[in-house]
């Protein structure tokens, strides 16, 4: 294992930003990421586990603790069994399966980050989500000291969310096991309606699966949701806010604000989201809010091609991103009623 002290974090996370960590340990096998995290838990060591850095917003004062790098890799194909150590580079990871003609995880493509880190979120895009193909997850157990494997069942998988998310400091990713399906070179079904209209297709076709890769890269691009060093618009964390959620009643409050605010003709986006509730869209909510594509006079600022990515330009602090997303989620909750709740973990710092 890499072991380095007062090192920098912010070279490790898509949004470049935040201060050091007191010791840096970078691990390649599972069994070094797993006795790192075994010496952190017998110490008492604060630890902060990184994969890919996509979905992280460090503090400007960093951690005080060790933080373990994830770098294990493992890419391992068995029939239409994927397996991939938590280290992968997702994007990469998507492409090699696309090759190999396996469908089911095809319009992830693009999304950084790393293949351990898809459970923890359940990672989705254009009509996919990571936890209609994972089938198991191998992971320590910091409770009973083993690791274990976790049928998808167990995983307790929602929108946006998973037990990993709800008990951060119980399991540690070490492996993820897909089940995915060959379909003679075609891809899952589209679901996602911009997809669809895009590849000239109607909802619930078929498409090559090269196609439903390059079609979904081209749009996530167009987003500035593909990581790009030159484009400040990728010097992001992608979708800082999760869509809302919210019950029938809730909703029906929400329309309400919505005609009073935009006039009796305005609808906002709805989306069944299970018995009694309706999802409804993060960026129109803060595009009707004022805070159009590329609001912001400071170094941190909206996306100028997506107003759900907050962005540094360049010489940007933790603090001058968490200004602007404060600003965000009061001007959306005094507009419309709804507090808009941040995807990105955040260490050391809050909302």
């Amino acid at each position: 294992m890499l072991e380095l002290h007062d090192a920098p974090l912010a070279p490790l996370t898509t949004f470049r930003l935040g201060g050091p960590a007191a010791r840096l340990i970078t691990a390649t096998t599972d069994a070094e990421v797993v006795a790192a995290v075994r010496e952190a838990d017998a110490a008492g060591t604060p630890l902060l586990l990184i994969g890919g850095g996509s979905n992280l917003v460090i503090g400007d004062e960093g951690f005080s603790g060790t933080a373990l790098r994830i770098a294990t890799e493992g890419f391992s194909l068995d029939g239409t069994t994927l397996e991939l150590a938590a280290g992968e580079v997702w994007t990469d990871a998507v492409a090699r399966t696309v090759e190999a003609g396996l469908a089911g995880i095809e319009c992830l493509a693009g999304i950084p980050g790393s293949a351990g880190a898809t459970p923890i979120q359940n990672v989705g895009a254009y009509g996919q989500e990571v936890s209609s193909t994972i089938s198991e997850v191998i992971a320590y157990d910091r409770k009973t000291g083993e690791t274990v494997t976790l049928a998808n069942a167990e995983c307790a998988f929602s929108y946006r969310h998973s037990r990993f998310k709800a008990d951060p400091d119980r399991h540690v990713v070490l492996r993820v096991r897909f089940e995915l399906e060959d379909a003679n070179g075609l891809s899952a079904p589209v679901k996602y309606a911009e997809t669809a209209r895009t590849l000239g297709v109607e909802p619930g076709d078929r498409v090559p699966l090269a196609d439903a890769r390059e079609t979904v890269l081209k749009l996530r691009a167009g987003k500035g949701m593909v990581l790009d060093p030159e484009d400040h618009d990728t010097w992001s964390a992608g979708s800082f806010f999760t869509n809302p959620i919210l019950t029938d009643e809730a909703f029906a409050a929400f329309h309400a604000r919505v005609k009073e605010r935009l006039g009796d003709d305005a609808a906002p986006p709805a989306f069944p989201a299970g018995e009694g509730h309706t999802k409804t869209s993060a960026a129109w909510l803060i595009d009707k809010s004022g805070f159009t594509k590329g609001y912001g006079t400071g170094p941190a600022r909206i996306s100028t091609k997506h107003t759900l990515a907050l962005t540094n330009r360049g010489e940007a602090s933790t603090e001058d991103l968490l200004a602007l997303a404060r600003e965000v989620v009061a001007g959306v909750r005094d507009a419309f009623g709804i507090t808009l709740v941040n995807e990105p973990v955040t260490v050391g710092v809050s909302l």
